[in-house]
């Protein structure tokens, strides 16, 4: 693993800060209902990406997630303007306008999505994962999922083919304790997901989920193993969401002490903490990312805005092969 050194963490502080702000927006900008639908925020979870992106090789590895991913492709190398573009339902959009909050994708820069269906991605990542190692790509698909998708048929029945084959494919479970508002202990006999592991012989262990360092530890381990054609893992990143399960989550399963508590060991707050600790940086030069920050936001939130819906007509033609659409009653101007 790369040394995590002065300019890691201070990237860390602005990347992680970035994508905190950049979802501030959004639920800001949701209130005023211009972004529609749904809408799942990943203020929280911010170290998971971010040790993510220190041990992966971005010119060739891969991620796959559910729909809490508007954070990920930007971390990715996709363009943020275009990202927020898309939930905006914008032509310059990474869909043009047409997937939204819960269907964002770059094949260009590996990110595939972006699934609206609990735990449909997981089949997926094992699909990936499968098709790198049968061209010998050199490839490894990091698939993640929430606590809740773990309860899905398709999860045992995707770690058990990954194991039979040796995928290279690390399964990350983002646990943030609720699934939408369910709490984990109400869903099974225990606690534990990493256990779920054991019963495909898989490696697997738990992470803390809210240290960057932490995460890039045991990523690196996993990525190496599956790199080197030793197979799959799974980890528990034991994490927190400090917003609702989405906009419309009343969150009335848990208490504001709670939330609290666990802001108490935010992941920003403790890179920042390092910085000063270790003078990696001053308050002013802190205050100086915040407000590049705050500036990179409003210039995706200009871009967004500004920028046109798309025609009628590209909505048929992403959905209809044929150019004379025979399914349409009528004709389109």
């Amino acid at each position: 693993m790369r040394p995590i050194t002065k300019e890691i963490y201070l990237n860390w502080y602005e990347e992680m800060l970035f994508w905190r702000k950049f979802e501030d927006k959004l639920a800001s900008v949701y209130i005023q209902q211009k972004v529609r639908g749904f809408l799942h925020l990943y203020n929280g979870q911010e170290a998971i990406l971010a040790g993510a992106l220190h041990v992966m090789d971005l010119d060739k590895d891969r991620m796959i997630t559910a729909y809490r991913n508007h954070v990920m492709p930007i971390g990715m190398g996709v363009d943020p303007k275009k990202v927020m573009a898309e939930l905006y339902g914008k032509s310059t959009g990474t869909s043009n306008g047409l997937g939204g909050s819960m269907h964002i994708f770059s094949k260009e820069h590996r990110f595939h999505g972006g699934h609206g269906i609990v735990g449909g991605q997981i089949p997926l990542g094992a699909g990936m994962a499968f098709g790198d190692k049968y061209f010998n790509r050199g490839a490894v698909t990091l698939c993640f999922m929430g606590d809740g998708a773990v309860r899905q048929g398709s999860f045992h029945e995707t770690l058990n083919l990954a194991m039979l084959w040796d995928l290279p494919v690390v399964f990350i479970v983002e646990n943030n304790g609720y699934a939408m508002g369910t709490s984990v202990k109400r869903t099974s006999n225990h606690t534990e997901i990493w256990k779920l592991g054991l019963g495909y012989e898989m490696p697997c262990g738990p992470v803390d989920g809210m240290n960057p360092v932490k995460v890039a530890e045991a990523l690196d381990e996993a990525i190496s193993r599956a790199r080197s054609g030793k197979g799959p893992s799974l980890l528990e990143m034991k994490t927190y969401r400090y917003r609702g399960h989405s906009m419309s989550d009343a969150q009335k399963y848990r208490t504001k002490e709670e939330v609290e508590e666990y802001r108490k060991i935010d992941p920003i707050s403790q890179v920042k903490d390092i910085l000063l600790q270790n003078s990696y940086a001053s308050e002013d030069e802190i205050s100086v990312m915040d407000a590049r920050v705050k500036e990179k936001v409003l210039e995706c939130q200009k871009f967004a805005e500004e920028s046109p819906f798309p025609e009628i007509s590209v909505m048929y033609d992403a959905v209809y092969e044929q150019k004379d659409y025979p399914f349409l009653k009528h004709k389109l101007d």
